[in-house]
């Protein structure tokens, strides 16, 4: 036993000697690549745009990080990317752009801001071509802007109208014994629908069927411009599916040539002029965007403050991918104390999440709003809580293809009464009052406790429809006229009053700048994250759960591993929910 604990033991510590060194290591690269002043990028140029990443509209102001760099990006910032293709813009050494076998892992209101950055960069006079050996549907709607779009002999186009999924789990419930108590505003239909019925209502149908109705005709617009189809013939493509092959996609005119992808990099050859010795040079996003990120486009002593506020609404600090009051309120109190800061641009992207969280930070917007104006841009999603932050701010932008709205509340209580009694576990509790024992997953759910949280969700809701009545400028009566958890499109928002404008991010900052009366100015990021050797110590914390949920997911299955997690996300709620009422999966 004591040779094997001495093994054991030196086994650990070569282990953590190794971890020590490869850290060292690591450490090492990050200093010497931050050290680079910045990429070498030569003459007659093309900046190659293949967004490998999933991402995020920001992952941190990282400039001022020795470590930036060194570690593998799990994301890659939407601001970067616009950024990068606003300066290869006027860069003399880009010549084009090439947008090479996309697979974008984008939300759809951010594939369309960059979409219409490519849109800028045409305005220069300067080449969009596009390849790809396969197109699903958004990165189709990306290359339509391409001047012209290329595809695989053996590939293929998908293109044939947005659809949704909504998983239900009732019959899971009666069958494993475990359910999810739910606990909702009376009219808020759609709330929760999933774990109180096997299929879905008429009305959550309709609402759904325009929401993506809207988003689709957002889509069909912008490729009917690009690519010179009428809005009527795309329709009939997509019902006809004729672009199912790349022959059928060429006759109808959604590409332009099938070719190979060698014969794609002499059109790239063609088109700047390279004679067949010379070498052609593709620079890669990545690398662009570190000289990008060094040239300032906006300066000034004067600073628009843009505050990021993505992923659920959480109570804590949260973080990149949380929005917790911790980190945003910190982010919006510092701009708002902060004198070159004259207007703050809040951009939110998110589904909801904490009614408790969202009331903290609307509450901290109102404040600063007291101060200087605050525009709001919104992402692919600023629902429930995320329209709760919003509407504190004096104007609200969102993009067409926005989801938003969903203006409700509810709670969701894991019971396993059924379970534990068919496994043959009774669990007996002792109190010293009435309500000592508040509520036990092991019991039925009494009326009595139902009735304190319906009590809170009211109340709950009653205050959301206030905080709208109030940003708005809308009665109490309208306002929930417009909420019942109804989830709307921008171009629906817009039309019904929900938001004010329809732009982009540059389209809020604008306006806040307009507001603050400037127009000489810079833009200052806010939250800042940890520092990137942060992250890596985290990341190796976290290694261990990483594993397990994808050693998870590839024996369960990817769909099966889906409900898993939403049935999870559900039992872990906790307290009053402003968020999404469903998982809405757009394909």
């Amino acid at each position: 036993m004591k040779f094997l604990r001495n093994l054991l033991a030196a086994i650990i510590g070569c282990l953590i000697a190794f971890g020590v060194i490869l850290i060292m290591i690591v450490i090492f690269a990050g200093i010497v690549g931050s050290s680079e002043e910045s990429v070498s990028i030569k003459n007659n140029s093309i900046l190659e745009l293949q967004l490998k990443l999933p991402i995020s509209d920001y992952v941190g102001d990282n400039s001022m990080d020795p470590f930036t760099g060194a570690f593998m990006e799990q994301s890659q910032g939407l601001d970067e990317i616009l950024q990068a293709i606003t300066v290869a813009k006027d860069d003399d050494d880009i010549k084009g752009i090439s947008i090479n076998n996309n697979f974008v892992m984008a939300g759809l209101a951010q594939t369309q801001a960059i979409r219409k950055a490519l849109e800028g960069f045409k305005e220069s006079g300067k080449f969009i071509y596009t390849y790809g050996d396969f197109y699903m549907q958004k990165d189709y709607y990306l290359a339509s802007v391409a001047d012209s779009v290329f595809i695989n002999p053996v590939g293929g186009l998908d293109f044939r109208g947005l659809s949704s999924e909504v998983l239900f789990f009732k019959d899971l419930q009666e069958k494993t014994g475990i359910k999810m108590e739910v606990i909702r505003h009376g009219k808020y239909k759609s709330a929760v629908e999933p774990f109180i019925a096997n299929e879905m209502s008429e009305a959550n149908r309709t609402q759904i069927n325009e929401l993506i109705g809207s988003l689709w005709n957002s889509m069909v617009d912008d490729i009917s411009k690009g690519r010179s189809i009428s809005s009527t013939d795309l329709n009939i493509i997509a019902d006809t599916l004729g672009g199912r092959t790349p022959e059928f996609a060429k006759e109808t005119g959604l590409l332009d040539d099938v070719i190979f992808f060698d014969q794609y990099e002499q059109k790239l050859r063609n088109a700047i002029h390279l004679e067949k010795e010379d070498d052609l040079n593709i620079v890669e996003l990545q690398d662009y965007v570190i000289r990008s990120n060094k040239k300032v486009i906006k300066s000034g002593k004067d600073k628009i403050a843009v505050v990021f506020a993505q992923g659920e609404i959480l109570y804590g600090e949260g973080g990149p991918d949380v929005i917790g009051q911790g980190i945003i309120n910190e982010a919006i109190i510092k701009a708002k104390e902060d004198d070159d800061v004259k207007a703050i641009v809040l951009r939110v992207n998110s589904p909801g999440g904490s009614a408790l969280t969202s009331d903290i930070i609307w509450r901290e917007i109102v404040l600063a709003k007291e101060k200087k104006p605050v525009v709001v841009s919104m992402g692919n999603v600023a629902a429930s809580g995320g329209y709760y932050i919003a509407v504190g701010a004096d104007r609200i932008f969102a993009e067409p293809t926005t989801v938003t709205g969903s203006i409700g509340v509810f709670g969701t209580v894991p019971n396993l009464t059924e379970l534990a009694a068919d496994i043959g576990v009774n669990a007996e509790q002792v109190g010293t009052n009435k309500n000592s024992v508040e509520y036990s997953v092991f019991e039925p759910m009494s009326s009595e406790f139902r009735g304190y949280v319906q009590e809170s969700i009211e109340s709950t809701y009653d205050t959301f429809l206030q905080r709208v009545s109030q940003g708005r400028n809308i009665s109490m009566a309208e306002a929930d006229s417009l909420a019942q958890g109804r989830v709307w499109s921008g171009v629906d928002a817009k039309r019904i009053g929900l938001i004010d404008e329809l732009g982009n991010l540059e389209d809020a900052i604008a306006e806040a700048a307009k507001m603050a009366e400037l127009s000489d100015y810079g833009i200052k990021k806010f939250p800042k994250y940890k520092t990137g050797i942060e992250r890596l110590l985290e990341d190796l914390g976290g290694a261990s759960a990483k594993v397990k949920q994808d050693f998870i997911e590839e024996e369960i299955g990817s769909e099966a591993y889906s409900i898993l997690k939403q049935v999870k996300s559900a039992m872990e709620q906790e307290g009053v929910q402003a968020r999404m009422p469903f998982v809405l999966d757009i394909k």
